[in-house]
């Protein structure tokens, strides 16, 4: 079920969404080690006066990234989207994802992310601007449309193809839904049929049979996972598998869990230093947590530790208890 965007080719159907504050490097690869076809960076903005917070400059670090490596850029400016692809594949990225799809209301407040759905015209601009600003693939993310009231995803998935979008990622969902409700995977079916380049559906994917679901209802050349990868990043090797085998794979073991949880957080201890590394790391515990099912109030004993090998020294406890 390979692909291409571009003069990359992707071998599995399975594909990290980006996720503010969650896909840094470290979790990107995590998630390639466990089976994920692309992974995305954070949205980063166009403003590229900003770059200097550290916010900014960390989700800027291209270095050691698995390739190819795709980083998504919003904004409203044609001007500024194009800058701002430009230094990002100067900076190394060697594909720019363009995010129509966040609900957020900061991002809203500056008109960008799904926002942008309600102006085609100035969609065409920013597309068509990035497009011919940087040799190198770009692709795009959006929402169903603005409300349901106004679903426009299929115009501006033809629209994209025109623009010289290489890919399509469709959360599908309006954007006044944000994350509830039902995700309407007969609105990505329509994108699919309409448009030639790849398509990735994405919306409450949580396990591979409803990954192999979505796939053989919309026809999607892959699923994209967010939230669902949160705590459980080997679940891009379940939907792998499944695709492949059409059985479920076995559930990692509690040796296994245990190395990955601690090498992420090592991981996030050497990335962002000891002070950012052990808060960061606090929520990550957390969602492990949630998938482990564990009802102990350990969570609120990691959550009080700042001290890095601390905390590795009560997951090692944790996991040997």
């Amino acid at each position: 079920m390979a692909f291409n965007i571009g003069q990359y080719s992707i071998d599995k159907p399975v594909i990290l969404a980006p996720m503010a504050g969650i896909t840094d490097l470290p979790f990107r690869r995590l998630c390639h080690r466990n089976g994920a076809g692309l992974v995305v960076s954070e949205m980063v903005t166009s403003d590229v006066s900003l770059w200097d917070t550290n916010k900014s400059r960390m989700r800027l670090v291209h270095d050691d990234e698995v390739a190819p490596r795709s980083v998504q850029i919003a904004g409203a400016s044609p001007d500024m989207m194009a800058e701002a692809a430009r230094e990002n594949v100067k900076l190394g990225a060697q594909i720019i994802d363009i995010n129509m799809g966040c609900p957020a209301k900061k991002v809203l407040n500056k008109a960008a992310g799904s926002a942008l759905l309600q102006d085609e015209a100035l969609v065409q601009k920013i597309l068509e601007s990035v497009v011919s600003s940087v040799d190198v693939p770009v692709t795009l993310k959006i929402r169903t449309g603005w409300s349901t009231d106004q679903r426009n995803g299929l115009a501006i998935a033809k629209i994209a193809e025109q623009s010289g979008i290489q890919a399509l990622a469709v959360h599908g969902r309006t954007r006044a839904c944000k994350f509830k409700g039902e995700v309407e995977y007969d609105t990505i079916a329509q994108i699919k049929q309409a448009i030639s380049i790849p398509v990735f559906a994405n919306g409450d994917i949580q396990s591979a049979e409803q990954a192999k679901q979505v796939l053989d209802y919309t026809k999607a050349d892959a699923v994209m996972i967010g939230r669902a990868a949160q705590g459980r990043p080997w679940i891009f090797k379940e939907v792998n598998h499944y695709l492949e085998h059409n059985e479920l794979l076995a559930p990692p073991s509690t040796e296994e869990v245990k190395n990955i949880v601690i090498n992420h957080v090592k991981a996030l201890h050497a990335f962002y230093g000891n002070f950012m590394g052990t808060r960061i790391a606090r929520k990550h515990v957390g969602w492990y947590l949630q998938t482990l099912a564990d009802t102990t109030p350990f969570r609120s004993q990691f959550n009080r530790i700042e001290d890095a090998q601390e905390q590795l020294d009560l997951l090692n406890e944790f996991f040997v208890s």
